[in-house]
Formats: C-alpha cells, sequence, structure tokens
C-alpha cells in the first residue's frame, strides 16, 4: 500500500497513519513490511502466497482501503486525486494492478533531494523524518543494514483467505 500524503498533512500523522495501517493489517492476521517511499509518503508491502490473479489481490486491496477509509474518515480516502485528499491520506491500491508500478526498496527517485526507498523495521518508523529520510546523499548510512529489516518477508507470505472473509470480500474468480 502507498500511502500518499494530501495537503496538509503532517509528518507525524503520516508516521500515524502507518502504524495503523499495520494495526490493521496485524488483525487480519496479514504480515507486513515497511519502507520508506522515498518521496513523501510510507510503503506497506504484505507478501501473499500466489493464490489468486492480479484482478483479485487488487480487489481484495481496494477492500482493505474502504474498509479504512471508512472507519478513520478523518485520515483517510480512497479516491486518488489531490482534491480529495487534501488534509487526508490516499492509501493507494492501484498499484497492485497488473501492469502497474511502483518504488522498489532502494530505488533513488527523480524528485528534488533524490530520495531513496528504503526498507525499515516498524519500530523505525517514528524516528524517520520523512519518505524521502535517506537521499543519494546520505544512505551511504544505512546500506551497511541492507534489508535486514525485510529478512523474513518471504517467509511471512501468507494466504488472504481468512482476512477476506473478514472483510466479507467475495474474489469474483474462484
Amino acid at each position: 500500500f502507498d500511502l500518499d500524503p494530501g495537503e496538509g498533512v503532517k509528518w507525524s500523522t503520516m508516521q500515524e497513519a502507518t502504524m495503523l495501517v499495520r494495526v490493521m493489517l496485524d488483525e487480519l492476521e496479514l504480515a507486513s513490511f515497511v519502507k520508506t517511499s522515498g518521496g513523501k509518503g510510507m510503503h506497506v508491502v504484505v507478501p501473499l502466497k500466489k493464490l489468486y490473479d492480479w484482478d483479485t489481490v487488487k480487489d481484495f486491496s481496494q477492500a482493505i482501503v474502504q474498509h479504512l477509509a471508512r472507519t478513520l474518515p478523518q485520515l483517510f480516502v480512497a479516491k486518488s486525486g489531490p482534491r480529495n485528499r487534501v488534509g487526508k491520506i490516499f492509501v493507494d491500491y492501484l498499484r497492485n494492478g497488473f501492469g502497474a508500478t511502483t518504488a522498489s526498496a532502494w530505488t533513488l527517485r527523480s524528485r528534488p533531494g533524490l530520495g531513496v526507498s528504503v526498507p525499515i523495521a516498524w519500530d523505525e518508523v517514528v524516528r524517520v523524518d520523512s519518505g524521502a529520510h535517506w537521499k543519494l546523499a546520505n544512505i551511504h548510512s544505512r546500506l551497511d543494514q541492507g534489508n535486514t529489516p525485510w529478512e523474513k518477508f518471504a517467509a511471512s507470505a501468507g494466504s488472504p483467505r481468512q482476512a477476506m472473509e473478514a472483510l466479507g470480500f467475495v474474489p469474483q474468480k474462484p
């Protein structure tokens, strides 16, 4: 999930929202990992076993985002577009569609400051000062840690079936 802050969202709100997404995913019994985006937001990644096609995974991720937006409408929106998220965070589920892209870990972003998307541990969320905490100029300070915060990523891949049931999501394709 790409947590994309709208105009006026403070970084402390982004940190809180990122942790709330983790809490929800934990409640759904879905393992999750976090990384800086290298831009304005944060990325939360859920490793899944390959049980469903792209469309089903995208639709399921949309159901999660819609639940977040219904549960915490003062914080999250499920509709893209800058006008829809002023003072709120759009959790972009569209990145989960076939052919869609997102900044992978260790990607240098082509924007002012040259931010880098970096895998972090959940307890580091409160310590980073932005989604572009690491930049080309200071990434050397993080490289020795490498992917350690995500070392259990592949082994954590799970089935979304139970989470789908909890949300009342029914896949269109079996």
